[in-house]
């Protein structure tokens, strides 16, 4: 009898807190899934409340990486990890979050229904433009990601500097907001742009990485750090020169501070080690624009930057 009474005490133990635990859904039945795991428990009311109440979109990830990884700890247990050489399945829903390197986006647009590539989300490093275009994509979303994952697992750590404290990640386009509220709830910024406020901060970080990676190579051994502190004459310079071609080619218009933000996030990486590498995505497009501009009889636009690509042997 004593233990037919504790069982009943129990069960209504058990029904007052899955009607406590419900009203985080609004009334609506909670997933059994959800009720058998306490840690995805925690994820989803973690995904509502810091997201302001918005609803986290269960998405399609491609790539299993560490941003791909950091990305579906933020859902809700609902994403789809899609690993390289995978399809995207017909018939998804949401966003499609494309977390790999650059010589692998053709693959990943073939891989993906042509009714679903219009939700493709790209948060790759470098000048997407001309590629976008040519696959018919230059309306998707992009997401510049100034967030860092030291390791697979790791808890990502926010892209703030001195100069700007709010943070520097930012996205544009369809799927823009919902990057921002899935980022919101790992407590990572994400400012949602225009057109042309993001096109301009796609060229500052393009910039950042042509500029500070050259100037490092050609002091071999610098780091992020070193050409910011010890050849910040070099990297200056450089910076003027790719801004300037910047609003000749594409007509952005840079906020006031250009150097100091960049020189800022700089800072902020300092122990970054320097490399020129994914030549076609990065410095090869200011040298594309240099090889034109001289095929078409004018002086080289950007004469420090073809010759410091020369002297470290990249071209």
């Amino acid at each position: 009898m004593r233990q037919v009474r504790r069982t009943w005490r129990l069960r209504a133990l058990g029904r007052r807190m899955y009607a406590r635990l419900a009203t985080h859904w609004g009334g609506k039945r909670i997933p059994s899934d959800t009720m058998a795991n306490p840690k995805a428990m925690e994820r989803n009311l973690k995904c509502k409340a810091t997201a302001g109440g918005a609803e986290i979109p269960p998405a399609v990830i491609v790539g299993g990486g560490r941003i791909g990884n950091a990305l579906q700890k933020m859902g809700s247990g609902n994403d789809v990890l899609v690993r390289r050489g995978e399809k995207v399945p017909e018939g998804s829903q949401g966003p499609i979050f494309v977390c790999t390197r650059n010589d692998a986006l053709d693959d990943v647009v073939e891989a993906t229904p042509p009714d679903r590539r219009e939700d493709l989300v790209f948060l790759q490093n470098g000048m997407l433009l001309p590629w976008l275009k040519e696959k018919g994509l230059e309306k998707n979303t992009q997401v510049l990601v100034y967030f860092a994952v030291a390791k697979m697992g790791d808890d990502p750590i926010d892209g703030k500097t001195d100069v700007n404290p709010e943070g520097l990640t930012a996205a544009n386009g369809k799927w823009a907001q919902a990057m921002a509220n899935r980022l919101a709830t790992a407590e990572l910024s994400c400012k949602v742009l225009d057109d042309h406020a993001f096109r301009a901060s796609m060229m500052e970080k393009l910039i950042w990485i042509s500029a500070f990676m050259l100037v490092g190579v050609k002091h071999p051994g610098a780091s992020v750090g070193d050409v910011e502190s010890k050849h910040r004459d070099e990297v200056v310079a450089l910076i003027d020169e790719l801004a300037a071609v910047s609003v000749q080619e594409l007509g952005v218009k840079f906020e006031d501070g250009l150097v100091e933000r960049l020189c800022a996030y700089a800072r902020s990486v300092a122990s970054y080690p320097t490399a020129v590498k994914e030549f076609e995505w990065r410095n090869g497009y200011f040298y594309s624009v240099s090889q034109q501009r001289i095929a078409q009889g004018s002086e080289d636009p950007c004469p420090l930057h073809t010759a410091w690509l020369k002297e470290v042997g990249a071209v």
